[in-house]
């Protein structure tokens, strides 16, 4: 015998429990209510909600008593509700068996994306209610993701990062020696699952060896009442080899892979995630040298077209500055004409003076490109201060002087 004469009540989504959602977008699901008997409604409602919070506690001494302080901070994104069966002051009765209601939600264009931290997260839920007379409510949640689009695609997450920090080594109040760092980045955007080519250089001036290292640092920030608690995770990490006493180390982009962690959050009055590149020296009997770099961590991945090369012409132009690499002098030579153009293609042309124009490709293959490949790279014509076609005798103007 099922309590209430309510076999099940479940809520579902459209996408399973792995999809996510994003601002804009329709967040669509149904209801299941299963009656074992007649069952009286008063009401069925679904309600989404969403929204950051932050929480809390710093305590302190006051003489000999400890006091604590609750930091709370709430911040709301969405709230919708719809009713799936009004409460019209009079009960509906289901009959028996299983009943499915539909719903739909409009989700804002602007959501946060999903976080769950120490002392503060950013959740989105959506519950279903059934109202009935003269029995406690029944009640179905689920909770679903939201993911904010970070498309790293533009001008400021495309440019180099780049800095440079040095420090004098002291033992006993003696100068050991100064040790210089310089790191630079060929972007500050990236995405999960992409490698940072870390490019630096190492001077160690000392006397004794020193350890250089690189990290990712996940960096939380939880702000309520005008207060801030943060919490910091490495998330990736690389050792490099000892620098010896007054030697130069080079980093030709050595390789730190960003592991599967979630996208920055910038745009949140409660919480910011934050990443950034930490390059620093381990110095014997003094304090190490750190180099900070910021980095965006995104959704939207580098563009194979477009963003692409600006972001190769920004790398090779630091690789250039550093003395890594250098660019050709003279550009390659086009491909020959045979290479491009079948043997077939190149009799049919010499056996019809006048061919019919056949239609233009304007693909990056093909006869069309060759043409263009061979008028680009055709000379200029050679200079010279004599005429090659110089005027007839007939029109050579005379001096009306002589």
């Amino acid at each position: 015998m099922h309590p209430w004469g309510v076999r099940s009540f479940v809520l579902e989504l459209a996408r399973g429990p792995g999809g996510s959602y994003r601002g804009g977008e329709r967040l669509c699901g149904r209801v299941l209510l299963e009656a074992a008997a007649p069952l009286r409604v008063r009401a069925l409602e679904v309600a989404a909600r969403g929204g950051a919070a932050a929480h809390w506690l710093e305590g302190r001494s006051v003489g000999v008593n400890a006091v604590s302080s609750d930091y709370v901070a709430a911040e709301t994104y969405l709230r919708r509700r719809q009713l799936l069966l009004r409460d019209t002051g009079e009960t509906t009765t289901l009959p028996p068996g299983r009943h499915e209601f539909p719903f739909s939600f409009q989700l804002p264009p602007t959501l946060v994306t999903s976080f769950e931290g120490r002392h503060g997260s950013v959740r989105y839920s959506i519950k279903a209610t059934l109202h009935r007379p003269w029995a406690p409510a029944r009640r179905a949640r689920k909770v679903f993701t939201v993911i904010e689009p970070v498309d790293i695609n533009t001008p400021a997450l495309l440019a180099p990062q780049a800095g440079t920090r040095e420090k004098v080594a002291r033992a006993w109040y003696c100068n050991q020696g100064l040790v210089s760092l310089s790191v630079k980045i060929d972007r500050k955007g990236y995405t999960p699952g992409e490698v940072i080519p870390v490019f630096a250089e190492i001077d160690n001036g000392t006397t004794r060896p020193v350890l250089p290292r690189a990290a990712v640092v996940q960096t939380q920030t939880f702000m309520a009442r005008g207060a801030r608690k943060q919490k910091r995770a490495v998330v990736a990490s690389l050792v490099g080899e000892p620098v010896g006493p007054r030697r130069r180390t080079l980093w030709q982009g050595r390789a730190l892979r960003i592991p599967p962690v979630g996208p920055s959050i910038l745009h949140c009055r409660v919480l910011h995630v934050d990443y950034a590149l930490k390059v620093c020296v381990d110095i014997p009997g003094t304090s190490k040298l750190l180099l900070e770099l910021p980095l965006v961590i995104g959704t939207v991945p580098l563009h194979p077209f477009g963003s692409r090369s600006s972001s190769v012409s920004s790398r090779a132009s630091f690789l250039l500055d550093w003395g890594l690499g250098t660019l050709p002098e003279r550009p390659e030579a086009p491909p020959e004409y045979s290479e491009v153009v079948a043997d077939e293609e190149v009799v049919t042309a010499e056996q019809n003076l006048f061919p019919l124009l056949p239609e233009l490709d304007l693909g990056l293959e093909g006869p069309f490109f060759a043409y263009i490949q061979e008028f680009r790279y055709c000379p200029p014509p050679l200079y010279s201060e004599e005429d090659p076609h110089p005027p007839t005798e007939a029109i050579i103007p005379r001096c009306m002087t002589c």
